[in-house]
């Protein structure tokens, strides 16, 4: 190590996942601490590196001395559970010290008062900036302008639908934004939250408490999401989108526009649709690659998936799942239509609870995709289960052992629940 340049050291030290190790590395000799002065770039602090029984107050001198200790520092990672709460001057001072370099920040501690990130960063080079556990009041966006930031991650923030609207608005070049559990502060019963950019390429929205999201993105290629109740989303754009994912959302009026041309991914899971009108808005995917429809739930219980549709619609389709719904005797994905999926290479079926018919019906889904190369049967299993469930799985196993004989080129896994 002595012959290495103290270049290549910081390097190295730049790789150390908790800053508790870059600090005793530090110790050693006086070029290895030469290296964590002047060449190390990124540091990362986590509550669950140091000792339990470490005050808060120790904590504070640890890591203001090891920041006050670099030169250039470009990433900061501060994570510190809500056992300890920090007095906001050394945070400040952290803050101050490093933003004319950092270009990435990680940012979760209680402080009192709370610390302005946004006044303390905005206008640097700030390209990624993380909050999780933070208050966000009264955004001002010709003064706190984040004119390098690309990605803006917001997790466990309260702040405003005017002043997030705000916030997205001040940073010229985003295209990455996450909101994952958001309290939006506002005193209409009837909360809407409407953001505009013409950069953003990626959007996550996770238990977001607003009743209207309205989304002006003319560059979207990437939208999630997940956890919400709405009564509306709305999207307009200018056809980018790429991939397309709902999880475990309830929304009364569904609009993604004339976005949906250039659709390659569609996963659907835990949502109601009505099939038809959910078919046309996303039929013009004539390049649609995968295809997820999982735990949906029907408006109508007499819908019907028309697998020929799908096979004429997606002819490009690789990736096909569904969940095996079977109500009143009516299975919602049919099998008639003489077009096989001639492109699907690996298909994904499951149940919820199990019956005869699905031992056919997963053989009947593989007859329709001739060049299939990988089958995945998913399965929930109870832990009591009666005599007739338990001949069913049976019937069911040794059915797919007769099916493995006779596809021997398609590699079948099994995953249960």
């Amino acid at each position: 190590m002595e012959h290495l340049p103290v270049e290549v050291i910081g390097n190295i030290f730049a790789q150390l996942s908790a800053a508790r190790d870059v600090m005793v590395a530090s110790g050693v000799c006086r070029k290895w601490r030469e290296a964590c002065r002047k060449h190390l770039h990124s540091l990362s602090f986590n509550s669950d590196d140091f000792p339990r029984d470490m005050t808060t107050r120790q904590l504070e001198i640890v890591i203001t001395q090891t920041i006050f200790q670099t030169m250039g520092l470009q990433c900061l990672s501060i994570h510190i559970d809500n056992t300890h709460e920090f007095s906001a001057a050394p945070v400040i001072a952290w803050l101050m010290y490093t933003r004319d370099t950092l270009r990435c920040l990680y940012y979760n501690i209680q402080t009192n008062p709370n610390v302005n990130i946004l006044e303390k960063c905005g206008r640097q080079k700030l390209e990624v900036l993380d909050l999780d556990h933070n208050t966000i009041t009264g955004v001002e966006p010709s003064y706190q302008r984040f004119t390098c930031l690309k990605s803006l991650y917001l997790r466990h923030v309260s702040i405003s639908a005017l002043d997030l609207s705000l916030l997205v608005a001040a940073c010229p070049k985003i295209e990455s934004l996450a909101l994952d559990v958001l309290e939006i502060v506002t005193s209409d019963p009837l909360s809407t939250m409407e953001l505009t950019s013409h950069t953003l390429k990626s959007l996550f929205v996770k238990t977001v408490g607003v009743d209207k999201i309205i989304l002006d993105a003319d560059n979207l290629e990437v939208l999630h999401l997940n956890a919400l109740n709405l009564d509306l989303f709305e999207l307009s754009g200018k056809g980018t989108l790429k991939h397309l994912k709902i999880d475990d959302v309830s929304v009364t009026h569904l609009d993604i526009g004339e976005s949906t041309d250039h659709l390659e991914v569609v996963d659907v899971s835990n949502f109601m649709i009505v099939w038809p009108k959910f078919y046309n808005m996303i039929s013009r995917a004539c390049n649609l690659r995968t295809l997820r429809l999982w735990g949906v739930v029907f408006d109508d219980e007499d819908e019907i998936v028309d697998l020929e549709t799908i096979a004429v619609s997606f002819p490009l389709l690789r990736h096909l799942s569904l969940s095996y719904e079977l109500r009143d005797g009516l299975l919602h994905y049919s099998l008639q239509g003489l077009s096989p999926l001639e492109n699907v290479l690996v298909l994904e079926l499951g149940w919820t609870v199990i019956s005869e018919h699905f031992g056919p019906w997963v053989f009947g889904m593989i007859e329709k995709c001739p060049n299939l190369k990988k089958l995945v049967i998913h399965g929930v299993l109870s832990e009591a289960k009666t005599r007739e469930e338990r001949k069913m799985l049976a019937s069911f196993t040794s059915f797919i052992v007769c099916l493995m004989r006779k596809y021997v080129h398609v590699d079948v896994q099994f995953e249960y629940e």
